[in-house]
């Protein structure tokens, strides 16, 4: 067990620094440093901290890491943990994206941008097979993910909306399993702990929110990306992947922070950074800022990735350290479980739809939009078929899904590709 602050800001920094792969290499590492070298906690600790995790929005390695230092020095210790989880990886996305908005169209970096945003196509595709297959177990489940991947898709369903019906559609129809009868140490707290929990984060997510939306001298885009981002905090289940498409249709679309390529080069720079891949949303928020609120680019950009970062992040230490004494009694409810199966397959089709939205404004320079009664298609521009991309997702695709080769090896080729392909 931990005795000093010094070992758990040491083992945290490292984890965080080191923290590079998605999720599953983050939960990996977290095993490998936490049960295996440090013995903080054991195998059984380890996996039910890793099963409440994975009930909750937000992205579960980050929170992980937060509900693992809780268990060792209670919520100061949840704090350090997740804070050294999560700022390394900010920093750096942030430092990414000044460049990005400084050195961008310098046909070099251009290059290297493109080959980038190229191989995120298969990095998606590998993640959805990887998905497909833990979540998908019966007719049941592949039916939640192909009607959540048409509501979003063909619908414009919000995404709020298909979540509750997919979470719905699982206590109903899926199989929840057999209460877990096997008895695991007392994570201790109790309603006095969580009441004070939600207390303190609940005011450092809501004030400042109300603050935002109400001072007239703060600038619109900066209170349009809290409301936003809080609204993500409430209903990113199933990871970053999940909400992905969401936010890239909004704040393209809708809000116009950026474009769909940048997007997709955002997505890219956070794949290379330690941390939780949700850190993209830091880069969303830094270019929106930098372009609408009026301060500059630098000053502006600043504020946006402050804002995003701030609520995206604070409403899950709320939910970890709120919900972290009464993680037993959670974990028994049958129904509970199977409303988050149903919601884990709503996510095979939201990761699907973002395989699409990408490979499109990736392969196509222009795509439009076609009505057909409800339903609205996406119809790209064949004419505008980017073969060179096109050429470099597909060799990456086979990096990643065949040879089986380091992501960031994969990553560093593609770039290199696109570099020599660029002026072709």
């Amino acid at each position: 067990m931990v005795t000093t602050y010094p070992d758990l800001f040491r083992t945290f920094g490292r984890i965080g620094l080191l923290s590079f792969g998605g999720p599953a290499g983050q939960i990996a590492l977290m095993h490998r440093v936490l049960v295996d070298e440090k013995r903080w906690l054991d195998e059984a600790r380890y996996l039910h901290a890793l099963s409440f995790c994975m009930l909750l929005p937000g992205p579960e390695a980050m929170q992980l890491a937060t509900y693992a230092g809780w268990t060792l020095k209670g919520w100061r210790g949840g704090l350090i943990a997740g804070l050294l989880f999560v700022l390394p990886g900010a920093l750096v996305i942030t430092a990414l994206t000044a460049l990005f908005l400084a050195w961008g169209q310098v046909p070099l970096v251009a290059g290297l941008l493109f080959g980038l945003k190229a191989a995120v196509l298969a990095v998606v595709i590998e993640a959805l097979l990887r998905v497909a297959k833990r979540a998908l177990k019966g007719q049941a489940a592949f039916a939640i993910a192909i009607a959540a991947f048409a509501a979003i898709a063909f619908m414009k369903a919000p995404f709020p909306l298909v979540i509750a019906a997919a979470a719905l559609a699982g206590a109903l129809f899926l199989d929840g399993g057999k209460a877990k009868d096997e008895a695991l140490a007392d994570s201790g707290g109790g309603w006095r702990e969580a009441l004070a929990s939600t207390a303190v984060w609940g005011a450092l997510w809501l004030l400042p929110l109300a603050a935002l939306l109400w001072f007239s001298g703060v600038p619109k885009v900066l209170a349009d990306e809290a409301l936003f981002f809080s609204k993500m905090a409430v209903v990113t289940f199933g990871g970053a992947y999940a909400v992905l498409a969401y936010v890239a249709q909004q704040a393209v679309d809708v809000y116009g922070w950026l474009s769909p390529g940048e997007m997709l080069t955002g997505l890219g720079l956070a794949e290379t950074t330690p941390g939780p891949l949700i850190l993209v949303l830091v880069f969303v928020g830094f270019l929106g800022g930098a372009r609408l609120s009026g301060w500059g680019e630098i000053t502006g950009g600043l504020a946006g990735a402050g804002v995003t970062l701030w609520f995206t992040f604070v409403p899950c230490f709320l939910w970890v350290l709120a919900g972290a004494p009464f993680v037993e009694r959670l974990r028994r409810v049958i129904w509970l479980t199977s409303a988050l199966a149903g919601v884990t397959a709503a996510v095979v089709g939201v990761i699907a739809n973002l395989a699409l939205w990408f490979g499109l404004h990736a392969l196509f320079g222009s795509v439009g939009e076609a009505a057909f009664g409800p339903l609205t298609l996406p119809v790209p521009e064949l004419a505008m078929f980017d073969w060179r991309a096109g050429l470099i997702a597909a060799g990456a695709g086979v990096a990643l899904l065949r040879l089986r080769w380091n992501l960031f090896a994969v990553l560093g080729l593609a770039a290199a590709a696109g570099a020599a392909v660029a002026r072709l």
